[in-house]
């Protein structure tokens, strides 16, 4: 029960930090407008700039209380209700214009669709304003392509609205956003502020019993020719995406093609699945889902889409799709499960829950391929005295707890910043708001502060918003193979390093069964190092000259020892190893 509490003290030191209204998620949402899919073809242009210069935003240490005509997802009502009066006004004296069909073999699409960006998956560092732009960093207008976009489901835990619809040509672009409302009094409200809005859907995913907060960050990306999957670190807002020069995050990005009429759909990829497990879950609409199928998934064939579903899970397949149980379980289904346990797990987060080894021996375990039973067993299963072998199951159980823990004191680093990193950063304390921890939970005797170090960025001043997971084998094995037989990998999302965010396998009472509580919504994507082949090819099957791989680092060489391997596949945007905190302290938010 204090993890409970920990996690409600959390969500109020960053409610109380922002200063603002934090949008927050239920049940699904009845539509009534017409169902758009991410399968249309429509391919309506218009005439401004696919990359308007972003504005750089200063966030204040308190944000200033909106007017009155503002509402709680920030928009100026007067002024909408005033563009819904003038588009009715002009639409009285004009018919609206004819939206002619189009086929994918007829459309004229931009020159920048000629070739997918990133066919076979990317993951990119964001912008940050005031830092030197090194091809391995992307902003949000990249990401979203607003000229050529048909249709945006945007996911996000916090959201800057005004901002981001500058980000859309909402003339032509038709959007869901999936958000976090927990009363229905919060849902009537976000549906008035949107309701002149005609190309803007809502999607609230359940909020129902346990669950806590809807944190995942997702965007399905429609266009005429492809579909772009992007899971980044960051929420939608400005700071998130650099604009203010004090906060940086990850991207990951794939493009895939859009299938022909005459084109056979491949066989779904576990990836493909799993995403659609999610969508379904979150309450998406099913139209929207069933159109996936209308994109080749293949190049997703080796990657795996991870995810948390809020709620308690006790069917069979539902508890072990999800949370560090369904981590587990991907990281076996796609041969990336350790052979002797012996892995250096660096894990970079922005928020810190009330940890204990007993957590970190799950998600350690679940990073060897574990689907969560083997810790389940160890505390619940009961061992009878009176069994002849007693003592000696007794002690395998014993040593194997102790391997665990062992594995993990050597090998689990937490990079997390220190108050010296937070007071010395561009933004200073003031900015540090989204970075969570709290004192009680450093100063528990359960808290392993041992494997705390401190997170410092790369880009010297910059705080970090990050979620990625580092797994591969421990320094003291034997030597690392090839990157193409690596069994290395990282995971890019929106889960911290927290219960909350993984869930834990408990026995039902009433049941006597696993049940799997999850007190948060994630995703994220797990990123294998053999994968580096695919990533850096000089064509990869889209045409593209060497100087513009798919790779968000600053080298395209793959190879090294430990982090130095991931360098071409995945950002390591933290300097490293990182030192321990010594006779400092964490950052403590709120204080």
């Amino acid at each position: 029960m204090a993890n409970l509490d920990s996690d409600d003290d959390l969500r109020r030191a960053i409610q109380l930090s922002l200063q603002c209204d934090l949008p927050e998620v239920g049940p699904r949402l009845q539509r009534t407008q017409e169902i758009v899919n991410l399968d249309s073809e429509d391919e309506s242009t218009t005439d401004e700039s696919a990359d308007e210069q972003a504005t750089v935003y200063r966030e204040q240490p308190k944000a200033a209380l909106p007017p009155s005509s503002m509402g709680i997802l920030g928009l100026d009502r007067k002024a909408m209700e005033q563009e819904r009066l003038a588009r009715k006004r002009k639409a009285s004296i004009s018919p609206p214009p004819v939206r002619k069909a189009s086929h994918t073999s007829a459309t004229k699409p931009s020159a920048w669709q000629n070739r997918l960006s990133f066919p076979n998956g990317a993951v990119k560092r964001t912008w940050v304003f005031g830092h030197p732009r090194e091809g391995d960093d992307i902003k949000l207008e990249e990401v979203l392509q607003k000229n050529d976009l048909t249709l945006a489901v945007l996911s996000s835990f916090q959201w800057d609205v005004e901002w981001l619809l500058r980000k859309i040509n909402t003339k032509t672009t038709q959007m869901v956003f999936a958000m976090q409302a927990d009363t229905d009094a919060v849902k009537a409200q976000y549906r008035q502020e949107t309701a002149s809005m005609p190309n803007l859907r809502l999607c609230f995913p359940s909020m129902e019993g346990q669950v806590n907060c809807m944190h995942s960050k997702l965007m399905l990306l429609s266009y005429p020719t492809h579909l772009r999957i992007v899971v980044p670190t960051a929420n939608l807002v400005p700071y998130d995406w650099g604009e203010s020069g004090i906060m940086e995050n990850t991207v990951f990005l794939i493009d895939l093609p859009r299938l022909g009429d005459d084109q056979v759909a491949p066989k779904m990829t576990h990836f493909a699945k799993d995403l659609i497990y999610f969508l379904q879950a979150k309450g998406l609409d099913q139209s929207i889902i069933d159109s996936i199928r209308g994109f080749d998934t293949s190049a997703t064939r080796d990657l795996a889409f991870v995810h948390t579903v809020g709620g308690a899970h006790m069917d069979n397949e539902s508890w072990r799709n999800t949370g560090y149980c369904g981590l587990g379980r991907a990281i076996s289904r796609h041969g990336l499960a350790s052979d002797d346990g012996r892995l250096a797990i660096d894990y970079v987060t922005s928020s810190v829950g009330s940890l204990t080894m007993e957590f970190l021996s799950m998600l350690h375990l679940a990073t060897q391929g574990d689907d969560g039973m083997k810790e389940y067993e160890w505390r619940n299963t009961t061992l009878s005295k009176r069994d002849k072998a007693y003592e000696t199951r007794l002690k395998q159980k014993t040593d194997a707890q102790e391997r665990i823990r062992k594995q993990v004191e050597e090998g689990f680093r937490i990079y997390f910043p220190s108050e010296e990193t937070v007071k010395a950063s561009k933004g200073g304390p003031a900015n540090g708001g989204t970075i969570c921890f709290q004192r009680k939970w450093w100063e528990s005797s359960t808290f392993p502060r041992d494997l705390m170090r401190d997170c410092r960025s790369r880009r010297r001043g910059t705080l970090m918003h990050n979620k990625i997971i580092y797994v591969y084998p421990h320094p003291t094995t034997s030597p690392s193979p090839k990157p193409s037989e690596s069994k290395a990998w990282a995971y890019i999302g929106s889960a911290n390093c927290s219960e909350s965010a993984w869930g834990k396998l408990v026995k039902d009472r009433k049941e006597k069964c696993p049940k799997l509580n999850c007190r948060n919504w994630e995703c994220g994507v797990v990123v294998p190092l053999r994968r580096a082949a695919a990533m850096m090819a000089p064509d990869g099957g889209d045409g593209k000259e060497p100087d513009s791989y798919d790779v968000g680092t600053e080298s395209s060489e793959a190879g090294g020892e430990g982090l130095d391997a991931f360098r071409a596949v995945v950002p390591v945007p933290m300097e490293y190893p990182g030192e321990e905190y010594g006779g400092s302290r964490p950052w403590f938010n709120g204080e």
